[in-house]
């Protein structure tokens, strides 16, 4: 049986002025699986993950998101994705419960609908211990359980989470990881950004990004078996040094 895809990207590049951030890349992520894009600060992950969610416009190249046109379908792509970016994006003087109804609101939820979505969120991420605190008052992790259940409220078919788990303590991202995986078995598409070498083990698939390029892309386990290595991390440290030899 041929897969489905979420997304599909041919050769996209995205330059600014004489820089290259992304050049020519390409590659697909199926409908359902955990697609990790690994690589340093710079490599290029996060200008790709904005162009996907209809941030950027690519400067060339081709790519589709649940089938909708990265140039001319950007609002329909904002329908049926849910993004988490690097930074902390909610409000910290407001509580969990004002924020997750400020989110419901720009998502179009009526309060029935807003109910519904907080229940069904908090069924996979309890925030109950916090929702009358001010946002600023939580704990860094708790802060991106929330800025994960704001992401996930309309039940988006793919989610992009763009160095979700920065700034957290190991337990923590443990826990996040397992909410990840929960989503995914829910049937969500999840496309995620790190520089972590262990995160980049609990992917389904990763591609490796190096100055703007993909310079590996597969399981886990098979790139682990194709450049002979017992890690991601000895993966990307023999894949980088010949890039730069």
């Amino acid at each position: 049986m041929q897969p489905t895809y979420s997304v599909e990207v041919q050769d996209i590049t995205r330059r600014f002025g004489q820089f290259v951030a992304v050049d020519h890349i390409s590659f697909q992520v199926e409908d359902g699986e955990i697609f990790g894009f690994l690589g340093a600060n710079g490599a290029g992950k996060t200008t790709t993950i904005r162009m996907l969610c209809g941030l950027l416009l690519p400067t060339s190249g081709q790519a589709r998101v649940e089938g909708f046109d990265i140039y001319t379908q950007t609002h329909e792509i904002k329908q049926v994705i849910g993004y988490m970016s690097q930074k902390f994006s909610l409000y910290d003087d407001l509580t969990v419960a004002e924020n997750l109804a400020f989110y419901g609101g720009i998502y179009g939820l009526g309060r029935a609908e807003l109910d519904k979505a907080v229940q069904n969120a908090m069924s996979t991420i309890d925030l109950s211990p916090y929702m009358n605190k001010l946002t600023r008052d939580m704990p860094v992790g708790w802060k991106q359980r929330l800025a994960l259940t704001c992401a996930i409220l309309h039940k988006p078919r793919i989610l992009f989470l763009d160095e979700p788990t920065g700034g957290v303590d190991p337990i923590s991202r443990r826990e996040f990881w397992n909410l990840i995986y929960d989503l995914a078995d829910g049937g969500t598409t999840v496309f995620v950004t790190t520089h972590y070498m262990d995160e980049a083990e609990y992917c389904n698939r990763l591609s490796i990004m190096h100055n703007g390029r993909i310079i590996a892309l597969g399981s886990p386990q098979a790139l682990k078996n194709e450049y002979q290595k017992n890690t991601i991390e000895d993966v990307f440290i023999h894949l980088v040094k010949k890039q730069i030899e």
